[in-house]
């Protein structure tokens, strides 16, 4: 028994023995941070096999290794390319360690060590003191618009609004004008301002305006025509009727009813049917 241990143990001494160091080309050893890529290239001597290549897994707290690759030189020589994705940041400046590992070859081939390297890591930030705030950089400010093209096109439609309300305004007055000077019951209710109900002047101005709405002369007896040429008056037709009756007693009679109707209150509500129903 004691002659098998001592044979096994001789073994692994002999197997030990064999490892050979391999040639490594380790990453710069300084000016990493968080998400940097620290590549590691390894020597493979020729003849040699990688008997598998290292996974692409966890390396250490502060390390991720990468899927492996197998590169040729421009001197033929191959070598295997180990990266390393840095997963942390630290508070400070730090020293992170890659972990040495060995590379198995072919059966009864001694495999090769690949020496561990120390790389320096630096924060985010800079530290700061526990009484005082991460200094923060001001924001960026955004790229200046040109506005001149902009400028014009505002002036160019308020100058273009202000010319629609300028005509518009100058035909709604035109129009005022043109109602006020042309249409029969607004020159009437301009004639009877000032006027006394009563007087025959008063009386003459409504029924003027009452011709010129017929287009003929309109009496008490043929209100008919006046009635057929502008149809909207009939709202008012008792008023009107019972306006030519007291016209009549004015003109031909013993004067004005004591409940007469006023030609200015009349013309007042004959130019509110005007205005809606005549364009």
């Amino acid at each position: 028994m004691k002659a098998a241990a001592c044979l096994v143990l001789l073994a692994s001494l002999a197997t030990h023995a064999q490892v050979r160091d391999a040639v490594v080309e380790q990453p710069r050893p300084f000016g990493y941070t968080v998400g940097d890529i620290a590549t590691q290239r390894v020597q493979l001597p020729d003849g040699f096999a990688p008997a598998s290549l290292p996974e692409a897994a966890r390396a250490s707290a502060w390390l991720e290794r990468r899927p492996v690759r197998i590169e040729r030189g421009a001197d033929g020589r191959r070598w295997m390319v180990v990266d390393y994705q840095l997963v942390n940041a630290p508070r400070t400046l730090a020293t992170v360690t890659v972990p040495g590992w060995e590379l198995a070859g072919p059966t009864g081939t001694a495999p090769l060590r690949v020496a561990a390297a120390t790389l320096s890591v630096g924060p985010l930030t800079t530290p700061a003191a526990a009484d005082q705030a991460v200094p923060l950089r001001p924001d960026r400010p955004p790229p200046a618009i040109d506005t001149a093209t902009l400028r014009r096109q505002l002036w160019l439609w308020a100058g273009a609004l202000a010319a629609t309300l300028a005509a518009w305004l100058a035909y709604a007055g035109w129009n005022a004008w043109r109602a006020s000077s042309t249409l029969p019951f607004a020159r009437a209710l301009r004639e009877l301002r000032g006027q006394d109900d009563a007087t025959v002047a008063a009386h003459v101005a409504l029924h003027h305006a009452f011709d010129r709405t017929a287009g003929r002369v309109v009496h008490a007896g043929s209100l008919a025509p006046l009635f057929d040429s502008a149809p909207h008056l009939r709202a008012l037709q008792p008023q009107i009727e019972r306006f030519y009756a007291q016209s009549a007693a004015l003109f031909f009679g013993g004067g004005l009813p004591g409940d007469a109707e006023s030609p200015a209150a009349l013309c007042r509500r004959l130019r509110r049917l005007e205005r809606r129903h005549v364009p």
